[in-house]
């Protein structure tokens, strides 16, 4: 047997073409490959080559299991087509398990569950997001992991298996693309408070900055303007009403810079645009590397929000109110359960901390072994993810329970979603 020569001219490239006479196919042996078509026995082309006889091929069962992490050759009318390039695959398993809990674990599960559990009722929640986990979070999320495992593509190729839907691939192209816009520049957010926090006096905890108004106080206790003394500061409760934390102002009128409306552009804020260019190389070189490289760096990235959220949860816990806080977050308004945007929140936020229909999942999934056991994987993230959302959920709320104690006022006051929730709360 000899091994295929180089492929003919005007063969496709990328992808080499043998041919091979029907005749020395042996049941009990793969297929053997000879020269190209323009030396086959006969002056056979690929394409006007007789259709062999189906042939049984047998695998000789002392060469352990198949390796398919390439797809398997074609054959057609006597001619093999192998693919041109093989697809790199993760180097160990885990790394898969740590790439996709990094990108489906995220803001979704720190920002936007807390908020919506307290909202439709606390703990009853669970039962309406718990239930469509396992009807359409779980499945979908396999469904997309297998789909590249499978077909060893992207999100756009994998649509391959059904080319009238191939579409789909490059709408969710569209909305990777403007996710990750947003994405990176929350990150760049991120990125201006890590720098600041570095400094002596964190620029957030007083007043008299630049960026303040006069409505500016450190101490807008509302419990404490009916005793309308607060040490040296006298105040009644409507003025005390009208201040401003140096958190909010700092967020507005430091951070985004906000303007009185779209006509109003405003400056640009050159220490944010740094932090926006920072962060996009730190994700160039994160993966220009492959997935070889990309699997070592997310060992990092998926596990230092972890170690954040456990110091925060010990911080919190030693903080006034923070039973209270929590008990808000998880106590039961069974009253919810009839509503139906109750069961609209569950889902779109199944749908949202999931990842689920971006192609992503499909991506990172196409660089599996073709026998890796993808269901298992499936289930495991999708406990981590809603694990991770409900464990944030007990950080954000003991920190708000302390925050509506030292205000004076109701825990609904504080609580919020969105980016003020990370960018307000957390400071």
């Amino acid at each position: 047997m000899r091994s295929a020569s180089p492929p003919p001219p005007g063969s496709p490239s990328g992808s080499r073409t043998s041919c091979f006479q029907p005749s020395s196919v042996s049941s009990e042996a793969t297929v053997p490959i000879v020269e190209p078509a323009d030396s086959c026995t006969g002056g056979y082309r690929c394409s006007d080559a007789p259709e062999p006889e189906p042939v049984e091929l047998v695998v000789d069962p002392e060469s352990g299991p198949e390796d398919k992490s390439v797809l398997t050759p074609l054959v057609t009318n006597g001619c093999i087509k192998y693919p041109g390039v093989e697809r790199e695959t993760w180097t160990r398993q885990m790394d898969f398990i740590m790439s996709c809990v990094g990108f489906a674990v995220g803001l979704g599960n720190i920002w936007r569950f807390p908020y919506l559990c307290y909202k439709n009722g606390g703990g009853v929640f669970l039962i309406p997001y718990l239930l469509i986990v396992l009807v359409g979070g779980i499945p979908v999320f396999f469904l997309e992991i297998a789909l590249g495992q499978f077909m060893k593509q992207g999100g756009v190729g994998a649509w391959n298996i059904a080319p009238l839907f191939k579409g789909l691939g490059f709408a969710s192209m569209v909305i990777v693309f403007f996710c990750n816009t947003y994405y990176i520049m929350v990150l760049a957010w991120g990125l201006y408070y890590l720098v600041h926090s570095f400094t002596n006096n964190l620029p957030w905890a007083t007043c008299g900055n630049s960026w303040n108004t006069p409505e500016c106080t450190e101490d807008f206790r509302l419990s404490l303007c009916y005793n309308r003394t607060a040490g040296n500061f006298t105040a009644g409760c409507h003025e005390l009403a009208n201040k401003r934390s140096p958190i909010v102002e700092f967020w507005e009128r430091r951070v985004l810079r906000l303007s009185s409306g779209l006509e109003e552009l405003g400056s640009v804020g050159w220490e944010l645009t740094a932090c926006l260019a920072a962060t996009w190389i730190l994700v160039y070189f994160c993966i220009w590397k492959g997935v070889k490289f990309t699997g070592k760096i997310v060992y990092l990235t998926a596990t230092f929000p972890y170690i954040i959220l456990v110091v925060l949860l010990v911080r919190g816990a030693t903080l006034p109110g923070a039973a209270s806080g929590i008990v808000y977050y998880l106590q039961p308004d069974w009253s919810k359960l009839g509503e139906p945007q109750v069961w609209i929140d569950a889902g779109t936020q199944i749908f949202f901390s999931y990842a689920i229909g971006l192609g992503a999942l499909t991506a990172l999934g196409s660089y599996n072994q073709f026998h890796n056991n993808c269901y298992k994987d499936a289930i495991i993230l999708s406990l981590v993810n809603s694990g991770t959302s409900f464990f944030a959920g007990l950080v954000v709320f003991s920190i708000l329970g302390f925050m509506a104690q030292e205000q004076g006022v109701d825990i609904s006051a504080v609580a919020e979603s969105g980016p003020g929730l990370a960018f307000i709360a957390y400071p």
